[in-house]
């Protein structure tokens, strides 16, 4: 037993063998039977081993069925021999006339489902009491084995796992937040879910291959599946009506929303304040599903109430006041990710490198870390990110193959920098996420110059210069003067006095096109 598959998975594991009678498979045998007319219809003739593949009904009741349906003239063996798993069945015309009004009530054609009663039972056995988690230490070193630094997130990413609460990360573009909150899921233990589920006849989607990923053992029952803590990623393409359980008419099944496929695991919101329909609507739809572990959905307008326990995480690079209380009361955990530490940054850039075998001079991560150094000591005062790390890495491969070079040097590396995008705008000191805001000047009289030129370009200064008694700064239109003397006070610098003496519009199709 381990911490991916111990007793309690094991004990589930016992009660999820093959059913062998229609009384154990809990669904009716009219759609059973239904069912495999349909397949019938579908290929004309058909071995009953890809009846068996299709529907993963066990032998004993894929018999029965078929030899009533036989009896009705619905179909007949047409070959095979004494082993029931080699013989042939084709379709009658009677058989494909009554499978026609069948389809045009129910097209499904697949696995057969789970009955609700069973679904509601093992899924509320595996659920209950599943927090708090105690996470082993080598699942925590294996999970992080890959993420540089920023250990405080890593501690809070832990504990939201621990205790089963949401957690709300925010922080500049390019800080990982994304990629942090993606290994949340590896902390958590698995789960068993249906296939496909039955309600009044109709059939619900749980398992989605592009979200749930299976665990090397599964159950006996081939219609249940055993996979990994799911993580659901949605970002600004989500709406209000992608958080609703749809019928597929062509498939014949209702599709469930990420709530629900989230199930077990982690549903982050990424990119929170830039979805189509308001963020507020969105966070209000979640409140009931966070709140209760559970969800509504409709079939044929008879409510049906799912299982959806799963941590919320949501991620945005706008300010934290986009959640109210109410919201962030369902998100308890934060973590706040600044630009990460120089050093760190390299650090990846290398594990990059490596990653895509790509052997370098030692002189290129020494170039690459001083972008990002003050300019004070020679570098360029670029802002470090991680996700520039991993792609300035992408791009010095690309460079380097089509210069048809054998290895990264320092020219490979500024002919990458040249060609990424967001490197190229802060090099002409354009922040994009900005442009629509102006650009104020201020005149900050101190008589600690150099230690207010240092201060203040750690603050975010686009420009800055001196004179004799001053700095001159342009600095966003959101800053104010009290946050500036702020600042500089909280870093032990005095200011005398705050002038604001200028205020421009950015400009940055004039700008990009001028150089």
């Amino acid at each position: 037993m381990n911490y991916y598959h111990d007793s309690k998975m094991e004990q589930i594991f016992e009660g999820l063998k093959q059913p062998k009678t229609i009384e154990d498979i809990q669904l009716s045998e009219s759609f059973i039977k239904d069912l495999i007319l349909k397949i019938l219809t579908s290929f004309g003739t058909v071995n009953t081993s890809t009846i068996y593949d299709i529907t993963s009904i066990h032998w004993d009741i894929l018999e029965q069925c078929l030899g009533k349906l036989e009896k009705e003239g619905l179909c007949a063996p047409v070959s095979g021999s004494f082993l029931f798993s080699s013989v042939q069945y084709s379709i009658s015309k009677k058989g494909r006339e009554k499978s026609k009004g069948i389809s045009e009530e129910n097209p499904y054609i697949g696995v057969a489902p789970v009955s609700y009663e069973n679904y509601y039972k093992i899924m509320g056995a595996q659920l209950k009491g599943r927090y708090p988690i105690n996470i082993p230490k080598e699942v925590v070193e294996s999970t992080f084995s890959d993420v540089v630094g920023v250990e405080n997130a890593k501690e809070s990413l832990i504990e939201s796992c621990i205790i089963g609460k949401g957690i709300f990360i925010y922080g500049p573009p390019g800080t990982g937040k994304t990629f942090l909150t993606a290994k949340m899921s590896d902390l958590l233990p698995p789960v068993i879910i249906p296939k496909f589920l039955e309600f009044g006849g109709k059939i619900i989607q749980i398992y989605d291959p592009d979200f749930h990923k299976k665990c090397p053992e599964q159950p006996e029952d081939p219609r249940w599946v055993k996979i990994h803590a799911p993580f659901v990623l949605t970002g600004s393409e989500l709406n209000l009506n992608k958080l609703e359980t749809n019928y597929n008419a062509t498939k014949g099944v209702y599709e469930t929303s990420p709530i629900i496929k989230a199930n077990g695991g982690i549903l982050l919101i990424d990119d929170l304040g830039r979805q189509r329909d308001d963020h507020d609507l969105i966070l209000n739809r979640l409140i009931v599903p966070m709140e209760n572990k559970k969800d509504v959905i409709y079939v044929r307008g008879i409510p049906v109430t799912v299982h959806c326990d799963f941590i919320p995480a949501f991620s945005t690079n706008l300010d934290i006041s986009i959640m109210d209380e109410a919201h962030l009361r369902r998100a308890p955990l934060h973590v706040f990710l600044r630009n990460p530490p120089i050093a760190d940054v390299a650090e990846v850039f290398k594990i990059n490198l490596d990653y895509l075998s790509e052997d370098y001079d030692d002189e290129v991560l020494e170039k690459f870390k001083n972008i990002y150094c003050d300019c004070d000591d020679g570098g360029e005062g670029l802002n470090p990110t991680f996700a520039h790390a991993r792609d300035v890495a992408q791009i010095c491969q690309a460079v380097r193959i089509n210069q048809e070079k054998e290895r990264v040097d320092c020219n490979v590396l500024e002919d990458a920098l040249q060609k990424h995008v967001l490197i190229v705008l802060q090099r002409m000191n354009i922040d994009i996420s900005q442009i629509t805001r102006k650009t104020r000047s201020f005149r900050i009289k101190t008589s600690q110059i150099e230690e207010a030129k240092h201060a203040i370009r750690n603050f975010g200064a686009s420009k800055l210069s001196h004179e004799s008694e001053a700095v001159i700064i342009d600095i966003d239109d959101n800053i104010t003067p009290v946050q500036l003397a702020e600042y500089l006070h909280s870093s032990g610098i005095e200011v005398d006095r705050i002038d604001m003496i200028a205020e421009s519009e950015k400009e940055i199709k004039r700008t990009i096109f001028n150089v």
